[in-house]
């Protein structure tokens, strides 16, 4: 099962870091989140990638086209540069990610449903995942499918809790605080965390005729009115990237002896 990766928006939330790469190539423990997104399907078994591209695609593309530069130890060997012109490059431990990756120019304005059905071709006529180049957390992969498969939907969804952006206070009737809880579970129900599960028939519900129909406006709400959307609830960690207070979070989180979404060894 191929799992399909949007990765071309501008990021302008963290402008700090998206004017120069984009969102999904900012790093976190001196790696892309968007490596980490890849490993935590690869933990599952899942390591066939489409990669959905738009602002700043070509450092997306150069980043895996040189994979191996970025992640090994290598030896350079000049002394043939003056009768050949090439150098010799070795490669030292050597990164064993067994993925193939799909990187599919989807244009620099397009909205995810549209960048979605450009894909089509990489993706076929069969089942898949797709995600946001956003976020990581500790989603049961395989009970998220066993979830769709039960279920016979279109299309799954996970849902998770946010938390709270504030400290939440509990006060008495004079005005004194008998409980204060810093950044709660959010009160505005759950949200989608990506991590979907979908049958080719969500092709459907994309308008063809534009580049600017949003998988999460008129796509998702048609296909919950046709009874064709179910959420999957994941308690567990999930973080999205949408801010420079994220990205220290996240990097806090991966430092952890226990980072949450960690799930493979090194």
């Amino acid at each position: 099962m191929k799992t399909v990766i949007l990765a071309g928006g501008f990021g302008t939330r963290i402008s700090e870091e998206s004017h120069t790469i984009p969102k999904p190539m900012i790093q976190i423990g001196g790696r892309p989140i968007l490596w980490h997104i890849m490993k935590i399907y690869s933990y599952y078994g899942f390591n066939d990638f489409v990669i959905l591209l738009g602002y700043k695609s070509f450092k997306i593309v150069e980043y895996f086209a040189n994979y191996l530069l970025h992640n090994s130890d290598v030896t350079l060997d000049f002394k043939n540069v003056a009768h050949t012109t090439q150098v010799d490059v070795t490669f030292h431990k050597k990164p064993c990610e067994p993925w193939t990756i799909s990187l599919v120019h989807t244009g620099l304005n397009t909205q995810t449903g549209s960048r979605l059905l450009k894909a089509r071709e990489y993706i076929g006529d069969e089942r898949f995942m797709l995600t946001y180049g956003d976020g990581v957390g500790n989603v049961d992969i395989g009970k998220l499918i066993a979830f769709h498969e039960e279920h016979r939907k279109s299309a799954t969804v996970t849902a998770v809790q946010p938390l709270g952006r504030f400290g939440a206070l509990s006060l008495d009737e004079n005005g004194k605080v008998t409980s204060f809880q810093e950044k709660p579970a959010g009160d505005r129900g759950l949200i989608s965390a990506g991590f979907f599960v979908l049958e080719p028939s969500v092709f459907d519900y994309i308008d063809s005729s534009t580049d600017q129909c949003t998988f999460e406006a008129a796509p998702l709400e048609n296909l919950a009115s046709d009874g064709e959307l179910i959420a999957f609830r994941h308690a567990g960690y999930w973080h999205p990237l949408d801010t420079m207070r994220d990205k220290q979070r996240l990097e806090q989180d991966w430092t952890h002896p226990d980072c949450p979404w960690r799930l493979w060894s090194d």
